[in-house]
């Protein structure tokens, strides 16, 4: 002990206060340890690391491949690593494309359409030395000129703007975020290289940061999602966060406010559609980010519970684990659903006409939940589609019913019905009768619609008045101050029901779309004195 503060007074470096080093030690694990099945790696992952090492580089399959590997789960994608550049991977596939800004990375492509399948293949990065990056003011928006042909660059808080200087794997596995998504698979050898006690961490079952863990956050924010998305994910398997690691989450969710938004909706996404949405909610909650992490994401968290909300969560979770496709806007437009209705039925009991006021409605929703994000088009647009087909189910006559079936966006109208009357918000019998109508023949479809007639038939009316359009505003000067016009009685049933029975039905009981006719204005008789008596109006 005399001899450490001798030395200290010395400036001698003890063993205890020797840096640790940051890049760990190479270890490398067999096939009798590890135990992967070459058989579950993907066979367009082999063939690019086996191109890349017979033009002399190195590559292995890395990240969350390795992990889901080891755990004997199937991966859903497979990355590649390797110390080729950007530009010598393109040469060597034919149909490979240098994507991205902050990191520049190859998608090598096989196969064609839908079927398609996507290698990342990434380049090894030097260790990030924050002291050497220059800095810029603002984000990538708005410094975006000056990070123009910047390697190395860092905003005033210390979170990575660009980052493309190549370096060994060594340091490249320093840089990856948790020690189990930091191992490397050779195909080829089947031998696993972990610097960081990646194969450990995960035989204990914790996410474990490398390196510091504020220190990680600053330089990604978005680190703090992906620790909830794995921690969610390896859940099941009995994985929990190191304790380090998970103390500054809170602290640190500040720093996601600098993010775009653009990244920030699709990391939410990702959270919401990797299939572990109610274990990534749960885990929001247990970590303490249940609200400010975004905005979207906050609504979603606190509509959890709901049962429609909950029902379409368990619908995402249960078609990933399934293998089928999950479409954001069907999620979203299960969680906005309430601000759509709410919305609509204020529309409503202030006389507008139903289709507009539902328009107006959706508008309002994406501009106060969605925002200004990359791919808003193609998102609202399906939303729309689903969200305005609800009232359109209840008109089961005429020609309609074949019209909807035809519809490129049935399906998920039709889904979004079906969880509907899961539970209760619309009759069982309209989402059943849907069922077997899109199933049936043509001849059982005339007979359903037929049935459709003759109930409505049997049906007393009730005489229930259509929806009153707004007052119309005095004209200037006409001493029309006292027509205020009021407020509408706010009826017992939703704005969604008297579209059904009275807005979408004409005099004969068939829905129409299109607006009331406005009434034609008579003509006066010409030669009618000016300033006199007018003239009786003609007969039509």
């Amino acid at each position: 002990m005399i001899k450490n503060i001798i030395d200290k007074l010395l400036g001698k470096a003890t063993a205890a206060s020797k840096p640790k080093n940051p890049f760990g030690k190479r270890e490398e694990v067999g096939v009798d340890v590890h135990k992967i099945d070459p058989a579950m790696v993907d066979r367009r992952a082999v063939d690019v690391c086996s191109t890349l090492k017979e033009a002399g580089f190195e590559a292995y399959v890395v990240g969350g491949a390795v992990r889901d590997l080891l755990l004997g789960l199937r991966p859903k994608d497979f990355d590649v690593a390797t110390n080729a550049t950007p530009e010598q991977v393109k040469s060597l596939f034919r149909r490979a494309f240098i994507i991205g800004r902050r990191f520049r990375i190859v998608h090598v492509v096989y196969g064609r359409g839908r079927e398609n399948e996507v290698i990342e293949v990434t380049t090894f990065r030097a260790f990030l030395d924050s002291s050497k990056a220059e800095q810029v003011q603002g984000n990538e928006k708005t410094s975006r000129a000056a990070l123009a042909g910047m390697k190395l660059a860092v905003d005033e808080s210390g979170r990575v703007l660009r980052d493309n200087v190549w370096g060994p794997q060594n340091e490249d596995a320093a840089r990856r975020d948790f020690t189990v998504n930091a191992m490397y698979y050779d195909p080829q050898t089947q031998i696993v290289v972990d610097y960081h006690k990646g194969i450990r961490d995960a035989q204990k079952l914790v996410l474990r940061m490398i390196g510091d863990p504020t220190t990680r956050y600053r330089e990604d924010p978005v680190r703090i999602i992906r620790a909830v998305r794995f921690a969610a994910k390896l859940s099941k398997k009995g994985f929990t966060i190191e304790p380090k690691t998970a103390k500054p989450l809170v602290e640190c969710a500040q720093l996601l406010l600098e993010v775009p938004q653009s990244r920030m909706f699709d990391e939410m996404l990702k959270l919401l559609q990797t299939g572990h949405s109610l274990a990534s909610i749960e885990q929001l909650r247990l970590l303490g980010l249940a609200k400010g992490i975004y905005p979207l994401l906050d609504v979603v968290v606190d509509r959890a519970d709901l049962p429609f909300v909950q029902a379409a969560l368990m619908d995402t979770d249960r078609r990933v684990a399934e293998g089928k496709s999950v479409a954001p806007s069907f999620l979203l437009a299960c969680v906005l659903w309430q601000d759509v209705k709410a919305g609509w039925d204020k529309r409503m009991l202030r006389g507008e006409h139903p289709h507009p006021a539902l328009q107006d409605a959706i508008d309002d929703v994406f501009n106060l939940r969605i925002g200004d994000v990359s791919g808003r088009g193609k998102l609202a647009a399906d939303m729309r589609e689903i969200w305005v087909m609800q009232p359109r189910f209840e008109k089961r006559t005429g020609s309609t019913p074949f019209g909807m079936i035809a519809q490129a966006r049935f399906r998920a109208g039709f889904d979004f019905l079906r969880l509907r009357a899961d539970v209760a918000e619309v009759d069982e019998a309209l989402a059943n009768w849907w069922q077997e109508f899109q199933q049936a023949d043509e001849a059982r479809r005339e007979d359903l619609i037929a049935q459709v007639r003759e109930e409505q038939r049997a049906k007393p009316k009730t005489g229930a008045a259509k929806p009153k359009r707004a007052p119309r505003k005095p004209a200037a000067g006409t001493g029309g101050a006292g027509n205020t016009g009021g407020e509408h009685e706010a009826s017992s049933t939703s704005s969604l029901d008297q579209v059904a029975q009275q807005a979408f039905e004409s005099d004969e009981g068939e829905a129409v779309d299109a607006p009331v006719k406005k009434r034609r204005r008579r003509r006066r008789k010409p030669g009618a004195a000016e300033g006199g008596a007018s003239a009786p109006a003609d007969s039509e």
